[in-house]
């Protein structure tokens, strides 16, 4: 079970000056800040052959503290919607963990980052499949002392679907969600509400690029679509939606959504979110009965934007700073 909210013991969240507000909060992330220079931490690269028939190769870093302690899990970092190892939000959450004495692995999704010259095809949230394909290709020097998982976002997403799919055959010890859009069919209607167009044109833009880039295996007529495609639900009702095997983008947010896997979570797994998110409806995160489910664990900050929570008086995220106590007392 999850530790209870009174034990984490939490700070209150203080905006860091000048990032006041939602949306300075979010685009600090964005600009990226806080110090991204892991060292003196070593850095390593591993690869994971993913199983299916397009010989895809994911690619991620993996990070050793300097001054490592007993008894800490390996935590695995999984990016957010276009992201990758080298996300602020990634290299800040590292950063912090690795100075506790953990053990990193900052994971490229299929397509993402460093992953991306190694895989024809790309990732989406239905595929929890190449995440198991990862845990059965740790080696045991890595975990001795168990699995965490911290998911950002749209990583935080998929990482819920695949904790609702295994419920207790799960290998993980522990995980935690930051920001993850709980409903995917009204997150991006959010996000097309016009106070969000820099964010969607943004998101849209990035989304384009990463598909795109060299190594995918795109056909004529999928490059044409993906260039022509003027919103991010377009994008997932004209490519991801056929490409992989789903009716249209209704059906994949339907069947990947992780408000209906998250009663058979049977793992310790902290869901943090900020109210004033601009991306995520906090609305869904209120109305979720999480007293149904004893390992869920539900942190709701009054601010923080979007994976922004850069706090005063701090030298990182608050948002770090929870995920450090919640780790603990596990």
């Amino acid at each position: 079970m999850p530790p209870s909210i009174d034990s984490l013991d939490l700070p209150p969240f203080r905006p860091r000056f000048p990032w006041w507000g939602a949306d300075l909060q979010t685009i600090a992330v964005l600009v990226g800040t806080y110090q991204a220079n892991l060292a003196p931490h070593t850095s390593e690269r591993v690869c994971f052959c993913m199983a299916d028939r397009s010989g895809d190769i994911l690619v991620g870093m993996l990070d050793r503290p300097a001054k490592p302690q007993a008894n800490r899990p390996l935590v695995i970092l999984v990016h957010g919607i276009t992201g990758c190892e080298n996300s602020s939000h990634v290299l800040n959450g590292a950063r912090h963990l690795l100075d506790l004495g953990y053990r990193v692995l900052r994971l490229n999704l299929r397509g993402c980052g460093a992953s991306r010259p190694y895989c024809r095809e790309h990732y989406h949230i239905g595929r929890t499949a190449d995440f198991r394909r990862v845990l059965t290709q740790l080696p045991g020097e890595l975990t001795d002392n168990g699995v965490a998982v911290v998911g950002y976002s749209m990583g935080g997403a998929m990482l819920l679907k695949y904790l609702g799919e295994e419920g207790s055959f799960s290998p993980l010890r522990a995980a935690a969600t930051i920001c993850a859009p709980l409903d995917l069919k009204r997150t991006c209607e959010h996000m097309q509400r016009p106070r969000n167009w820099l964010y969607h044109n943004y998101l849209l833009t990035e989304v384009k690029k990463e598909t795109l880039a060299e190594g995918g295996e795109l056909s004529a007529t999928e490059r044409d679509i993906v260039r022509s495609v003027r919103s991010v639900r377009e994008y997932d009702d004209r490519f991801i939606a056929p490409r992989y095997g789903f009716q249209d983008a209704d059906d994949y947010y339907a069947l990947c959504t992780p408000l209906n896997y998250m009663p058979e979570i049977r793992v310790p797994t902290m869901v943090l979110a900020a109210a004033d998110d601009p991306w995520i409806p906090a609305e869904y995160y209120r109305d979720f009965k999480w007293s149904d489910n004893p390992f869920l664990l539900s942190v709701m900050a009054e601010g923080g934007g979007h994976l922004g929570f850069h706090a005063a008086d701090s030298s990182h995220p608050w948002c770090d700073t929870v995920l450090e106590k919640f780790l603990e007392r596990i």
